[in-house]
């Protein structure tokens, strides 16, 4: 489909686009020369950090851990003011951390704040290796048409309400992280919410962030659910050789945590449904309005339609009548239909001029909004306020109106397209002829007239259909961008097979996540679900760099000693508070640790410090220590935890987004944690 452009009337069409695209590499340029125009508020909070940075100087043991914290605070920084694009503030960081083996000298330092040799080692660890696995995965899934399916699944039973899609997409994937990785269960459910967003016409950024957030949450439903609660028991069992006889704890069983884990997630779907219209950013990833194809349309051709879904009641008079007979005269076009028995007619073959309409049949019909309404008034039809039976059929990634040019020499010529009958043949319903500067439209007996060679037929048409035309010689598509899919159905045993070896290998076997999920992807590659060229695409790589590039900070801040050191010296000013007081300390670091660090290197440093604690204050160690495993999840805050990271990009969210749903997020985990965990034990 061509695009509208609008440049001053001075330039010629070379110069319009030179001048635009120097307007886009200013723009670029300006994102990056920070020293022309930096904000205010990039140097007053540059400032506060620096400060902080400094104060908190004096009072650290050594100067090792001094650096570590204002590494830690420089990187809150760009995370928050968002200087920089995050994944470049990401690597900026670990680039740092690197130089200081290098700096050591002039910074105080014996050694660098990280081994060189392990600077790297994020990208070969096995969280980022699993995310590239699974991103694979679900591509190839999605390839088969099954992703689709799903999504018309969840379309039918949620509609297009974003109050009801949310709960329905969050609740099933919290219930599939509960037993698989979160960011396994994520991953696989982006082409379904992306898919969701395009039919339902909702923003992406309304239901990405419910959807990964309950991902992250159904990690709390069972013991398998998260890696600190797998590794939970192995450090209860590790403190309890150190204990005496009467301080041994118990091990937490299989669904111990799973009434804990259902509050948290029906909280998180509660605070979405009902909050998430103030929380929720609305960020359009698709093309605006002045650039969509209906103002296209409207804009170049004068044609001002819209695509509505119009019930049959059994008592109304069009009942019996054919297509024929109720199009022209009432400059209209039935685009679809599906009847009593639940057959679905659409594209070549499906609609017959002659087809009859049964009651309670529902049609797509398409028309100008006083056409419609006329429509609907003479014949006592119920127009549905929104899609339902063809949401998906004729969503936008399926169907939509397209420019078909009559070449010299088609068989079209002298033809109408009553004549050829063009709707049961090709699919596409002729809504408007151009001919000569003119536009005939549906009301106007456009089928009837006859075709001449140069003629621009405006069509509505599946996109499926249209592409069927490319080779044709009687049609010219104008039409090069849309979205026509390479779907590979009879491939879908091949990628069920993989994606259950995959899942059975993470279950029952103790390989390694990374090994157990590529194998998965490498089989779906090698049986073509998904050639190596798309899984490669299917590839956040923002998401991978953000990940990998942090994790040498997470092993700074604890080999460093600083994790120790924040973690201690808070517990200390803590003595003599009351024991749920703890309780809250002790969530609220394992909340910050899990931000900057693994929650497996957060569960670790913290489970043997609140065991402790909890002895010392009178308390229940294991529930101390079950706290710091299930806190470690209340990763909601900034998008360094993988789920977050991975939804990022799709949402296009930025940092604060994450802080304002994240923060109302974290402090209701917190609230409704301390409290449960203190009622079921």
């Amino acid at each position: 489909m061509s695009e509208t452009k609008i440049v001053p009337p001075d330039l010629n069409d070379s110069d319009s686009a030179d001048q635009i695209d120097l307007l886009k590499e200013e723009k670029i340029q300006s994102k990056w020369h920070i020293s022309e125009g930096v904000p205010v508020k990039h140097i007053v909070g540059a400032l506060f950090f620096i400060m902080l940075a400094y104060i908190t100087s004096a009072y650290v043991p050594s100067i090792q851990i001094a650096w570590v914290v204002a590494v830690l605070l420089m990187t809150i920084y760009l995370f928050a003011f968002e200087v920089v694009r995050i994944d470049i503030a990401a690597i900026s960081v670990m680039v740092f951390l690197g130089l200081t083996s290098v700096l050591a000298p002039y910074l105080g330092l014996s050694e660098g704040l990280v081994d060189p040799e392990k600077l790297f080692v994020g990208f070969s660890s096995n969280a980022v290796i699993s995310i590239i696995a699974v991103m694979v995965i679900g591509a190839g899934l999605d390839k088969t048409g099954l992703m689709g399916k799903v999504a018309q699944g969840i379309l039918k039973v949620g509609g297009t309400s974003e109050q009801r899609i949310i709960p329905i997409i969050s609740s099933t994937v919290a219930f599939i992280s509960s037993f698989m990785q979160n960011v396994g269960a994520a991953a696989l459910f982006i082409p379904v919410v992306s898919r969701i967003s395009v039919r339902a016409n909702l923003p992406l950024s309304r239901l990405l962030m419910p959807m990964g957030f309950c991902a992250i949450l159904g990690g709390t439903m069972t013991m398998i659910g998260s890696s600190p609660l797998i590794l939970l028991n192995d450090l209860l069992i590790a403190s309890n050789q150190t204990l005496p006889a009467d301080q041994q704890m118990v091990l937490w069983g299989l669904f111990s945590v799973t009434p804990i884990g259902i509050c948290l997630i029906l909280v998180g779907i509660i605070y979405f449904v009902v909050l998430g219209r103030f929380v929720l950013p609305k960020v359009d990833t698709q093309e605006s309005d002045s650039s969509s194809p209906m103002a296209y349309f409207k804009e170049t051709y004068g044609l001002d339609y819209g695509l509505v879904e119009i019930l049959v009641p059994s008592d109304s008079p069009i009942i019996g009548m054919s297509l024929e007979s109720l199009e022209s005269p009432n400059g209209i076009r039935v685009i679809a239909a599906q009847f009593p028995n639940g057959s679905l007619r659409i594209g070549p073959g499906g609609l017959d001029r002659n087809v009859g309409i049964d009651a309670n049949t529902v049609l797509g019909v398409m028309g100008t909004p006083v056409q419609l309404g006329k429509f609907c008034n003479k014949f006592e039809l119920q127009l549905r306020p929104e899609m339902d039976s063809f949401a998906d059929a004729l969503s936008a990634q399926k169907a939509g109106i397209a420019e078909v040019v009559v070449p010299p020499g088609s068989k079209l010529i002298g033809r109408s397209a009553i004549d050829v009958r063009l709707r049961n043949s090709t699919g596409m319903s002729l809504m408007g002829l151009h001919r000569a500067g003119e536009t005939t439209q549906a009301g106007d007996n456009v089928r009837a007239i006859e075709f001449q060679a140069g003629d621009t037929m405006i069509c509505h048409t599946t996109w499926d259909a249209l592409s069927r035309l490319e080779g044709n010689r009687n049609y010219i598509v104008v039409n090069k961008d849309y979205p026509i899919e390479e779907l590979r159905p009879h491939k879908v045993g091949w990628a069920l097979l993989f994606f259950t070896i995959a899942l059975s290998l993470v279950l029952f076997t103790d390989v390694r996540l990374s090994i157990a999920l590529l194998t998965g992807a490498l089989g779906m590659v090698m049986t073509n679900v998904i050639s190596i060229d798309e899984a490669y695409k299917a590839v956040s790589w923002k998401t991978v760099f953000l990940l990998a590039s942090l994790i040498p900070l997470g092993m700074a801040v604890e080999t460093s000693g600083t994790a120790a050191w924040i973690a201690n010296n808070t517990l200390s000013i803590l003595d003599g508070v009351p024991l749920w007081g703890l309780q809250l300390a002790v969530a609220i670091l394992a909340t910050l640790f899990s931000l900057v660090m693994s929650n497996v290197g957060a569960t670790v440093l913290l489970v043997p410090l609140a065991i402790n604690i909890a002895i010392g204050a009178g308390g229940n160690p294991a529930v101390f220590a079950l706290i710091v495993a299930l806190a470690t999840s209340n990763a909601f805050l900034i998008p360094t935890h993988q789920v977050n990271a991975l939804i990022m990009g799709p949402g296009g969210y930025k940092v604060l987004d994450f802080i304002r749903a994240g923060g109302v997020m974290s402090i209701l985990f917190l609230a409704v944690l301390i409290p449960l965990v203190n009622l079921v034990f």
